[in-house]
């Protein structure tokens, strides 16, 4: 049976991994990644599209000053892109989710396992546990990286604008990114916490070792005369 500290040590490692895979999953079923708005000049009126999308689904609104304005509509994503570029960012993007979201899981369960007993394999110990940790932060910095590359790179915002809510091409949106982008800043920070509290076990286990295995000079002198 391992130690208490032990015990508390990777309860609380895998009590972040299971925080962090929560966020993935809400990054991937919510819709707000960026909210976008495009105005121009149709006719005497002026038009302000609104576009809030995430990976799988967006939302567009058109509001029209000084005329008669239309209902919002939901599209799916996918479905509007046809540059071979925005959409395979876009699923690229979601492919890293998945890994983060698997990667997630079995820090969750190395974290929960070793809590509860003490694994003979090298890699079901800490080594599993930075493992998975090290995949889910290289997946949460190639995502953070690469959205707004094809947000404003590619200015996918306007690609779906143009498709969906009837605007006119070569027209700059301006962009501001939501909730479901910016929380995956705590998923690393989830991650990155996770693995710290490894280490400071690992630490400390380490210091304790090293007391016990101290020199016998250290030892009294009348303790080594027979």
């Amino acid at each position: 049976m391992p130690s208490r500290r032990k015990s508390l040590m990777y309860a609380s490692a895998s009590l972040t991994s299971i925080c962090s895979f929560v966020i993935v999953c809400c990054v991937l079923a919510t819709k707000n990644w960026v909210s976008s708005k495009i105005s121009y000049k149709e006719g005497n009126s002026t038009v302000v599209i609104t576009i809030t999308y995430g990976l799988f689904e967006g939302l567009c609104s058109r509001n029209v000053l000084q005329g008669i304005g239309k209902p919002d509509t939901t599209f799916q994503v996918t479905d509007l892109l046809e540059n071979t570029t925005m959409k395979t960012f876009n699923i690229v993007i979601i492919l890293l989710l998945v890994l983060h979201l698997l990667s997630t899981f079995l820090s969750f369960v190395f974290t929960s396992y070793n809590a509860i007993s003490n694994p003979y394999q090298t890699f079901l110990g800490p080594i599993g546990v930075y493992t998975w940790n090290s995949i889910s932060g290289v997946c949460c910095l190639l995502i953070l990286i690469l959205f707004p590359v094809n947000v404003e790179v590619n200015e996918l915002s306007a690609e779906l604008a143009t498709k969906h809510c009837t605007s006119p091409g070569g027209i700059k949106a301006s962009n501001n990114y939501g909730y479901s982008y910016w929380i995956m800043l705590l998923m690393a920070l989830f991650n990155a916490a996770t693995a710290v509290i490894i280490v400071f076990y690992q630490r400390a286990r380490y210091s304790k070792r090293k007391e016990q295995e101290r020199p016998m000079e250290c030892a009294p002198k009348d303790g080594i005369l027979f």
